[in-house]
């Protein structure tokens, strides 16, 4: 037992050497075109590395769950909020139900149905708006190659 602390402070004291001389000995001022260089560097590798990662989860999702869902077992939702389906039966999941845990975010079907009411007037306000922005679009290009024809 006391070679392994003599060894674990001999490596601390050893780190802490390396670390000293690194932080003060190496310092060299960089110039300015060497700080932004340098800024660039520590911005893009963050940078970089979180798009192969994210890369290489996409392609474990198509892996395991297909392009767009199609090796799933259960391709749509079954039971909603807290409540969901276990071996036939419908059961409460979260605090209070199986398997413990955290009070879940849940609407009632009155919510639902108002959610559902002012997303459909969106986006029938949004087709509106696209139709009419494409009217005023063509007829734009209309005036102006009626105009180049004369």
């Amino acid at each position: 037992m006391e070679s392994l602390t003599r060894t674990l402070r001999s490596f601390h004291e050893k780190h802490e050497k390396i670390k000293h001389t690194v932080h003060t000995a190496w310092r060299y001022p960089l110039p300015k075109w060497g700080q932004y260089a340098m800024g660039c560097v520590y911005f893009t590798i963050p940078v970089v590395g979180g798009w192969y990662v994210m890369q290489w989860a996409i392609s474990k999702s198509v892996d395991e769950i297909g392009e767009r869902g199609e090796k799933l077992q259960h391709k749509q939702l079954r039971g909603y909020g807290n409540k969901t389906v276990i071996d036939g039966k419908e059961e409460k999941v979260g605090a209070g139900g199986r398997y413990g845990g955290v009070n879940l975010a849940m609407s009632d079907s009155s919510t639902q149905e108002n959610n559902r009411t002012m997303l459909k007037a969106l986006f029938k306000k949004e087709r509106k708006r696209r139709k009419k922005e494409n009217n005023e679009q063509q007829q734009g290009n209309q005036v102006y190659n009626d105009g180049a024809e004369t």
